[in-house]
């Protein structure tokens, strides 16, 4: 239909016609050329590889749970989604049969899991909606130079004046009158809509590191109720999920994760080895080697659990109303721009 006949010539073999899953050995190894060029034995195993997010899925969602009191113990890994938490962020779950999620991607069969079907949300910007938002204050000079003199990350330092500032209350309950809409690049799930912008109601004339920390803090609550939203969508179309399995660099922040842990009402995994795509890839390589039978036992020799973070159930009505707040900025968004095209 769109002048492409000539890849289905000789039964697609321009396009190749040999389809390998993820971990499978290909070719006879390692060729002498490429041996060569790095340094490595000729003939060793070459996995059939994956996208880079979906190694980092790999990576955490088939870890071992024994022991930590999660309720994705003796559950099929169709209860976990694993979150790639950097720049930006996706969310993958899997599932038995194919799902049709709106604004999600997806399903796509062993894409991840053999197997499985493979449905991936996302978000278009969290770690540089944070640093855009942290480094564009008029009091990020000031931030930088007391971060630096404490010896701390940036973010270390938010997080420990948050907690100067909260005194009696929970840190997260400070952004009472404080909400963002984090769609400063678009919305890419669930509403699948690149025209959506950023929104932040509740500023005041205040110009210093409180302010600067609160919308940091409001920023982060904004991409947990973005995760909130996307599960809820997840699970509306049918998953049934109960755990979530984070990495990257994101998941270094303990604000970010406690945060995640709270607005979803799910238990927080953290890997072991922060950098899960690599992880992913090792478990690929394992494979290809022989010396795993499957994917499925690799996963769950390899993947390790570092730490669990549970949600403070208590603040769950708090957290309600502020997903409440979360959505109706996007409606009273698109009634703004039914007015202003109105014209």
């Amino acid at each position: 239909m769109i002048g492409l006949e000539c890849l289905v010539k000789d039964k697609y073999e321009k396009i190749g016609n040999h389809v390998l899953s993820p971990g499978e050995a290909v070719g006879k190894g390692l060729t002498p050329e490429a041996a060569k060029d790095l340094g490595l034995p000729e003939g060793i195993a070459v996995a059939a590889s994956l996208i880079d997010a979906h190694a980092g899925g790999l990576g955490v969602i088939g870890a071992d749970v024994k022991g930590h009191n999660l309720p994705c113990e003796n559950q099929p890994i169709t209860s976990r989604v694993a979150m790639i938490c950097g720049t930006s962020s996706c969310h993958m779950g899997v599932s038995e049969k194919p799902i049709f999620v709106p604004g999600v991607w997806g399903p796509y069969f062993s894409a991840m899991v053999p197997g499985l079907w493979l449905n991936e949300g996302g978000q278009s910007a969290t770690g540089k909606l944070i640093d855009h938002v942290v480094r564009g204050h008029v009091a990020f000079p000031e931030l930088q130079s007391k971060a630096a003199a404490s010896a701390h990350s940036i973010y270390t330092y938010l997080n420990s004046h948050l907690d100067l500032i909260k005194k009696s209350l929970p840190v997260g309950f400070l952004t009472v009158d404080l909400h963002v809409w984090p769609d400063f690049h678009g919305n890419r799930s669930p509403l699948t809509d690149l025209t959506l912008k950023g929104m932040v109601v509740g500023l005041t004339l205040s110009r210093g590191l409180d302010e600067l920390a609160l919308i940091y803090l409001a920023t982060i609550q904004a991409i947990a109720l973005g995760t909130r939203h996307i599960l809820e969508t997840m699970q509306a179309a049918g998953h049934d999920i109960n755990t979530l399995f984070l990495c990257g660099g994101l998941s270094k922040n303990p604000l970010f994760v406690q945060m995640h842990a709270d607005i979803t009402g799910k238990p927080v995994v953290l890997s072991k080895e922060v950098e899960s795509v690599l992880v992913g890839a090792a478990i690929l390589g394992a494979c290809a080697s022989g010396d795993f039978a499957s994917i499925q036992e690799a996963m769950a020799k390899m993947g390790k659990i570092g730490r669990v973070v549970q949600p403070n159930h208590e603040h769950k009505r708090f957290y309600d109303k502020k997903y409440e707040v979360f959505l109706k900025l996007v409606e009273h968004q698109r009634e703004y721009r039914s007015i202003m095209n109105s014209l």
